[in-house]
């Protein structure tokens, strides 16, 4: 679980001001699919909290049946990748 400061900064990101239970479901479900997407957490990497905070916004405007959702930002996957590789992850896939 992210701590509060997180938690109000996220908020203030996707401009909700309550709605505490959802946005903190929606950061942990974000925090796991970074980790299994391969990224290395680390809560003091803003690159790590951006991340964080574009799948949280995504998710949180697109509420809706699956199926219908867009896409997610092309910029997510290349910050996943940087998370992956630049920072701890894999270190095989330098070469």
């Amino acid at each position: 679980m992210i701590n509060v400061a997180v938690l109000d900064d996220i908020k203030a990101y996707i401009r909700v001001d309550d709605d505490d239970a959802q946005v903190q479901s929606l950061i942990d479900a974000a925090d796991g699919y970074l980790v299994n997407a391969g990224a290395v957490k680390d809560e003091m990497n803003p690159l790590y909290l951006l991340a964080i905070k574009m799948l949280v916004s995504h998710w949180y405007d697109n509420r809706e049946p699956i199926g219908n959702a867009q896409k997610l930002a092309f910029g997510l996957s290349d910050i996943i990748t940087q998370l992956k590789y630049c920072y701890g992850g894999d270190a095989d896939a330098s070469g």
